[in-house]
């Protein structure tokens, strides 16, 4: 109660200094009123966390009903504001109705003073959730204004791209769980975010789960959530990520990666619509609306095991495939300009433009890390540009290139980023067999493919 503002209205200021007596030192400040009529701007100058507040001003009138006329008025300007009214033994019934129109408690003349304080401090408790509570909604919604915004990035022309945008328009607007495939970097998660906000659930969170970035031991308590004491670290309760999800939109990128333990749990989620959290053994309830991606050939996981056919079945009711960059002839200029005059202004460049001879060079090239390559790359550009305009020389892609005595070019992290991006073309994007053939775990070739922006 160290941080509470507290705000005492009373006509007898006998009782004022007695209060400001207990009160001193156990709060932040404490703010007295012997009459209510400078109560509601005294309430607009200064946040008050607890209002007590008595129920008879006027000398000679004990009916209660000045103490509920002011209490209607403060809750109608400061609705998250605690009150507590002061009352005598007679006015209690009024006193409950009191509590009934939304005071907090009340406390009767004379009190004791350990009961006083445990009153206070519980109203100022429920003050502190109540903007705790207004602070997360103002959050949630500006996270549902952010998630919805219409996608600058779904940027194209082409008729790979046009079809694909016309799927996501006729599906949007149904319940149909969608599996998004395509290779790294081609938009997988903007195509989710534009079927979430085209859908009747845009009101509603969209919550993103990266599979590739969840360990095996930690699955479990990330979707479902756990209970204070279920594991070792579990110190406090944890909502799950499908949980969080209830009457929006669930995207699990990467489902490629989910091991095959949680697979089978995942499907009776899927079934059943309710979800167990670790450490309990209560179903809750869950309405989801499920949006997988992945880079992986799920047929194929699935014809070795990997891979379980009947959630195959059910997270697949919808199939979206994004075309990679090398195929959408004609989107890489205009993708090239967006990126362009986006970094342009981040990085506070002059208005730069690029040259005929640098948008042939980026269009020649076959964008192994498609859209996010080229973004990498226009950033990179912009950053290093010292003119107006971006030309040839401003664009150095280094798969593929070697210098007369067959060296690569640029430094460890450029060959590193090549033998990357080389391993993700000729596996065509099977992360698995990626990380094999460099000889590292499936787990640091997300965090370097994320690092490089492949």
């Amino acid at each position: 109660m160290k941080n509470a503002n507290i705000l005492i209205v009373d006509d007898n200021k006998s009782i004022l200094s007695a209060l400001e007596l207990l009160l001193k030192g156990k709060c932040a400040s404490v703010k007295t009123l012997s009459s209510p009529n400078m109560l509601l701007s005294t309430l607009q100058g200064k946040n008050f966390d607890v209002l007590l507040l008595d129920m008879n001003f006027s000398a000679g009138i004990n009916t209660g009903n000045e103490g509920i006329y002011w209490l209607q008025r403060v809750l109608e300007q400061e609705p998250g504001i605690s009150v507590v009214m002061i009352t005598a033994y007679g006015d209690v019934e009024l006193a409950v109705k009191a509590v009934r129109m939304g005071a907090s408690d009340f406390v009767l003349k004379p009190w004791e003073n350990e009961k006083m304080l445990a009153t206070i401090e519980s109203a100022y408790r429920l003050s502190s959730s109540r903007r705790e509570v207004k602070t997360l909604k103002m959050k949630e919604k500006q996270l549902i204004e952010e998630i919805n915004r219409p996608g600058k990035s779904l940027i194209g022309s082409s008729p790979a791209w046009l079809q694909v945008i016309e799927m996501v328009h006729k599906v949007a607007a149904t319940p149909a769980n969608i599996l998004i495939t395509g290779e790294n970097g081609t938009g997988k998660e903007l195509i989710a975010r534009e079927i979430h906000r085209l859908s009747d659930r845009a009101k509603k969170v969209m919550v993103t789960v990266d599979m590739g970035s969840i360990t095996e031991t930690l699955f479990e308590s990330e979707l479902f959530g756990h209970k204070k004491g279920a594991f070792t670290d579990a110190h406090t309760d944890r909502t799950g990520k499908i949980e969080t999800a209830h009457e929006g939109t669930l995207f699990l990128d990467e489902i490629g990666n989910m091991p095959l333990p949680m697979q089978a749990k995942m499907l009776s989620v899927l079934q059943n619509r309710t979800i167990t959290r670790v450490g309990e053994n209560v179903p809750v309830p869950v309405d989801v609306r499920l949006i997988c991606a992945t880079n992986c050939n799920l047929l194929q996981m699935v014809s070795i095991g990997k891979f379980r056919e009947d959630l195959l079945y059910r997270i697949n009711t919808i199939h979206i495939e994004l075309p990679p960059l090398r195929n959408r002839k004609g989107d890489v200029s205009e993708l090239a300009l967006f990126f362009l005059n986006c970094y342009a202004a981040k990085y506070h460049k002059t208005p730069l433009s690029l040259s005929a001879e640098a948008i042939e060079k980026l269009e020649a090239y076959a964008w192994p890390g498609n859209i996010r390559e080229l973004q990498h790359a226009l950033e990179k550009a912009v950053i290093l540009s010292n003119g107006s305009e971006l030309k040839p020389s401003d664009f150095i892609f280094r798969i593929g290139e070697s210098n007369a005595e067959g060296n690569f070019w640029g430094t460890l992290e450029d060959m590193e980023r090549r033998l990357i991006a080389e391993a993700i073309q000729k596996s065509s994007g099977n992360m698995t067999t990626v990380a094999q053939q460099l000889g590292i775990t499936r787990q640091t070739l997300y965090n370097k493919i994320k690092r490089y922006g492949l």
